[in-house]
C-alpha cells in the first residue's frame, strides 16, 4: 500500500476521484498512507482510536462528523477483535489509515491465519457481533469492507468510507 492513498485500492463507488475541473492536479494535502504497530493488548484499543482521530485532525482531512464517529467505532472493533482473537499467534498488530481525495480506508492486520466472518445477531450471546457492526456501519455510509489474507499468512480487515455521507433525497 505504497500508493499514498491514491492507487486502485478499495474505496466506495464513484472511484474516489472528483471530476478534473474540480480537483487540482496531483495529490491533495491530506492524501496519504500512515501505518503504526501496537501490541495486541487491551490498552491498544483506545490508543489506536485516539491515534486515528488525531491523524485525521492533524492532516486536515475533510471528513464529516458522522464518518469520523463510524470510523472510530470500526477501529475500536477491529483492534478489539485482533486483541481478543489473534493475540496468541500475533502479539503485534498493525493499523493503517489511507486517505484519498474522497475516501478514507482503515485496516487492521495481524498474523493469525483465521479469517473471521460477520456473524448474525444472536441475542443469547454477548459479543461476537464486531464484524457485523463494522459491516453495518460501513454500508450505512456508502462504504465497502472486506477480510483478506496477507502474504505472510495472516489477515487484514479493512473498511473504506467516503469522506462525506451520501444524503438520500
Amino acid at each position: 500500500m505504497d500508493d499514498q492513498g491514491r492507487g486502485p485500492g478499495p474505496r466506495p463507488e464513484g472511484g474516489g476521484k472528483a471530476p478534473r475541473e474540480e480537483r487540482p492536479p496531483g495529490p491533495l494535502p491530506y492524501e496519504g498512507v500512515w501505518r503504526f504497530t501496537a501490541p495486541a493488548v487491551d490498552a491498544s484499543v483506545p490508543q489506536a482510536r485516539h491515534a486515528v482521530r488525531d491523524l485525521l485532525v492533524r492532516q486536515g482531512v475533510p471528513v464529516s462528523d458522522d464518518v469520523v464517529q463510524g470510523l472510530l467505532l470500526i477501529v475500536s472493533e477491529l483492534v478489539t477483535n485482533a486483541v481478543r482473537h489473534a493475540a496468541v499467534l500475533s502479539p503485534m498488530l498493525a493499523v493503517e489509515v489511507a486517505v484519498g481525495a474522497e475516501w478514507v480506508r482503515v485496516s487492521v492486520e495481524d498474523s493469525h491465519p483465521y479469517r473471521p466472518t460477520a456473524l448474525e445477531a444472536d441475542h443469547g450471546r454477548t459479543g461476537g457481533r464486531g464484524l457485523l457492526l463494522v459491516r453495518e456501519i460501513t454500508q450505512e455510509v456508502g462504504g465497502v469492507c472486506d477480510v483478506e489474507h496477507t502474504a505472510a499468512g495472516g489477515k487484514v480487515i479493512w473498511s473504506a468510507l467516503p469522506l462525506t455521507v451520501a444524503r438520500v433525497v
